[in-house]
């Protein structure tokens, strides 16, 4: 017993008054070890709920995020103290290069406070499907100061949690599964209106991502300069390959066309010289 305590009072760092013992390694790997597993715990907690469908899988997730950090700081300010720092007094003595810190890492704290403020909101979940500067992205991990997504060229993409706060997001997931969509075509001047609507409308139908075939609609939409211009609308759940989707339902539009007879024109344009020079005179 003797040999055990001599063991953890022995001392590592010694200056001044300020010591390290084992003892004080043993305690911080213990609080390290005791966080990790009430981490743990939670997480196998939250995420039964959600398996359950007690809890959604963007709520449990959130919610364990907050949590996780919560933890981390209260652990931390555990360990500093048991290796002899005052939190107070760290804070109180170093103020002014707080500030300074504060100042140049403006956006960071502005990103880290988007990132409490997406997990404690829940406005944007794991799994949701996000229109953000032009760019179509899946969301895949909300950190506490950027997330990461992927977009339709399977790209991961790093994203500030504050481009997502205070610009403007399209969410496509966070009222319904069901998306409307659209796509246009122009067909050439003489062709039957009612029989480019019907082939619209059935090749629409023919693709299997169509959610509600009934509300699949052709439009006739305006007259162009080379082309009489159509729509048809369509839902469906298929959001982030939506383009997959649009791309083989004009494939078999196309075809259809071709069966049928219908031409799609294409720009021409005419070109008139005119020269102003006059032919000298015979006499």
């Amino acid at each position: 017993m003797d040999t055990l305590n001599n063991i953890l009072e022995y001392e590592l760092i010694n200056i001044g008054e300020y010591k390290i013992r084992v003892y004080t390694i043993a305690i911080v790997i213990l609080i390290f070890i005791i966080t990790k597993v009430i981490l743990w715990l939670i997480n196998k907690t939250l995420f039964r709920k959600y398996k359950s469908k007690r809890i959604d899988e963007g709520n449990a997730y959130a919610l364990f995020q907050i949590i996780k950090y919560i933890i981390w700081v209260i652990a931390i300010g555990f360990i500093l103290d048991t290796i002899g720092i005052k939190v107070t007094i760290l804070l109180a003595g170093s103020a002014a290069l707080l500030v300074g810190i504060g100042l140049g890492l403006q956006q960071t704290f502005n990103d880290v406070i988007s990132g409490i403020i997406l997990l404690s909101e829940r406005s944007v979940r794991i799994n949701d499907v996000l229109e953000i500067d032009g760019d179509i992205v899946k969301i895949q991990n909300i950190g506490i100061r950027t997330s990461k997504g992927l977009n339709r060229d399977e790209i991961s993409i790093i994203i500030p949690n504050s481009l997502i706060t205070t610009n403007k997001v399209i969410n496509w997931s966070h009222q319904t599964k069901k998306t409307r969509f659209k796509i246009n075509v122009g067909v050439a001047y003489g062709s039957d209106v009612d029989l480019v609507i019907k082939v619209l409308e059935e090749s629409t139908l023919e693709h299997p991502d169509i959610y509600d075939k009934t509300s699949i609609e052709a439009r006739f939409v305006d007259f162009n300069n080379s082309s009489l211009d159509f729509q048809v609308l369509f839902f469906s759940e298929n959001v982030f390959r939506i383009n997959k989707v649009k791309s083989d339902i004009r494939k078999i539009i196309n075809r259809k066309f071709i069966e049928n007879k219908i031409t799609i024109p294409f720009t021409q344009m005419d070109l008139h010289l005119k020269s102003n020079s006059t032919l000298p005179s015979k006499d």
